[in-house]
């Protein structure tokens, strides 16, 4: 871990990363990727010293009120959050100027601020996006080795729903050849049902790979998938997309099984609800309004 003050801290929607790199492990991990143009290790965090202070200078300037969110690369709730409490202090800002938030976590630590989203979404709006690749738990340790397991994921996505929070799933990746079977698909689809998501995010069946994580991933396949590699080698070259072939039964098993059970699975949908505050206005008229 090291520190460093940076001059910004969030974007003009309100996307934000209060730490660079990770230490959850995952195989498959896109932010690994050289066109992120990292300059230090990835494990080694850098913890944005001035985030907090920047952040509030912000949301004093900002008229309009709508949703901060944080997550996409890197976790929130990464262990160091424990003593740093970056992702808590943005929550009490969020809270105090008015802001609603979505935060995306693979942590079960995200339960330690259940005190302030409850109070965040009593005010405004809070969302929260878990991802869910595997029901097998020992499966889910070699995928996401230093993050809570599958079951853990899903007693937490009971226990925001519990507490009147929106929840969805990421869906995402389904490794060729590692957990792309429709019992492994069924199995986080009824986790889903059960834990009352309102979406799930899909971008098909498959993985992406490009530089940087393609080499960290392939190392891992060596340690876990002996002989897997050369099937992906010979299989998808140097593809950025590396999808199942089983892609179009799965996509279609889970197409049906969302719309049976009333689960949002549009994934432009979802992306518009996950960063708009309120949700007076429908998705299809919005969508209207702005071909115009």
């Amino acid at each position: 871990m090291h520190y460093k003050k940076v001059s910004n801290i969030i974007s003009p929607n309100n996307g934000m990363n209060l730490y660079r790199g990770c230490t959850h492990g995952c195989i498959y991990c896109d932010s690994r990727s050289k066109c992120y143009n990292m300059d230090h290790e990835f494990e080694d965090i850098e913890v944005k010293e001035n985030a907090l202070e920047l952040l509030e200078e912000e949301l004093k300037k900002k008229r309009k009120k709508g949703i901060l969110s944080t997550g996409s690369m890197s976790d929130p709730y990464m262990p160091i959050e424990q003593q740093l409490n970056y992702t808590r202090g943005m929550l009490k800002l969020a809270y105090k100027y008015g802001f609603g938030v979505h935060l995306q976590t693979k942590s079960e630590l995200i339960l330690r601020d259940l005190d302030l989203l409850k109070k965040i979404n009593k005010q405004t709006k809070v969302r929260i996006s878990i991802t869910l690749t595997t029901v097998d738990e020992e499966l889910c340790k070699i995928l996401e080795p230093k993050v809570a397991t599958t079951k853990a994921r899903f007693e937490v996505l009971k226990k925001l729903h519990e507490a009147g929070i929106e929840t969805y799933v990421w869906l995402s990746p389904i490794l060729p050849y590692i957990n792309d079977t429709l019992d492994n698909l069924r199995g986080i689809l009824q986790m889903c049902k059960e834990a009352r998501v309102k979406g799930i995010i899909c971008f098909g069946f498959g993985v992406t790979l490009r530089e940087g994580n393609r080499e960290y991933f392939y190392q891992k396949l060596d340690e876990a998938f002996p002989k897997l590699k050369k099937q992906y080698i010979k299989e998808f070259k140097n593809s950025y997309i590396c999808n199942s072939k089983y892609h179009k039964y799965l996509y279609d098993f889970f197409l049906k099984f969302c719309k049976s059970n009333n689960i949002l699975c549009d994934t432009e949908e979802i992306f518009h609800i996950l960063h708009t505050l309120y949700e007076e206005t429908s998705f299809e008229q919005l969508s209207l309004f702005d071909s115009e």
